[in-house]
């Protein structure tokens, strides 16, 4: 049934993957993936520390509603990123302290939520990785609908099942399952640059000439 259904993933990205990734800043990614996708930035990281890569486990639940993530937890497998759109809606908590510590008990590499948590003050002071919209004490409820594993969109940004789940302190982005190899390729020389610029900047031998090429070819006045 449309609505209220549990799919199985099927596929994944490779963990090989996922340990290239790890090494390599969600802006990078993001700008060789012309910064046309994210995941809103509203969705902002609630733990102390720690950056989230692994493979998504949708879920798409009724706002203010936990029972399909319950069962997605119960599901996932370790290294997955349990990924819930719960409408961005904040009068209900989707999961607090006792989810998220069965979730790292499993082994889930972390989880997003599209709408409200609770417990910060727990979840605040961990390395397991939760990104919110929000945070509230009221809790959820359990009664669905929902589904499992099923394509989802966090602020525009479509997630497919298996689709690879990168976040950092800059937020979430979502990197498409056929696309892996040319992404990770064009982050991994676009983070070589920028740190060559580190080094030149360090130097004090960055070239800056760009910026009056730029702004002679957009007929830009100078006024001297």
């Amino acid at each position: 049934m449309i609505g209220f259904r549990i799919l199985e993933i099927k596929r994944r990205v490779d963990e090989s993957w996922i340990g290239k990734f790890r090494g390599i800043p969600v802006a990078n990614i993001s700008d060789v993936m012309t910064r046309m996708s994210a995941g809103g930035a509203a969705l902002r990281p609630m733990h102390a520390a720690g950056n989230l890569c692994g493979p998504a486990f949708t879920v798409k639940t009724r706002p203010g509603d936990n029972l399909m993530v319950h069962k997605a937890i119960a599901m996932a497998k370790p290294g997955d990123v349990i990924v819930v759109d719960a409408g961005g809606d904040l009068t209900n908590a989707i999961i607090g302290e006792l989810m998220t510590s069965t979730a790292q008990k499993k082994g889930i590499a972390g989880m997003v939520i599209n709408g409200a948590i609770r417990d910060v003050g727990v979840i605040g002071k961990g390395d397991f990785p939760v990104y919110a919209a929000g945070v509230t004490h009221r809790g959820p409820y359990k009664d669905g609908p929902g589904e499992i594993n099923v394509p989802i969109s966090l602020g525009g940004m479509v997630i497919e099942p298996g689709d690879l789940i990168v976040g950092d302190e800059d937020g979430l982005l979502s990197i498409p399952f056929e696309q892996i190899e040319s992404v990770y390729n064009a982050a991994a020389a676009k983070h070589q640059l920028e740190e060559k610029m580190m080094a030149d900047i360090a130097n004090d031998t960055l070239d800056i000439s760009w910026i009056d090429q730029a702004l002679l070819r957009l007929n830009c006045e100078i006024v001297r």
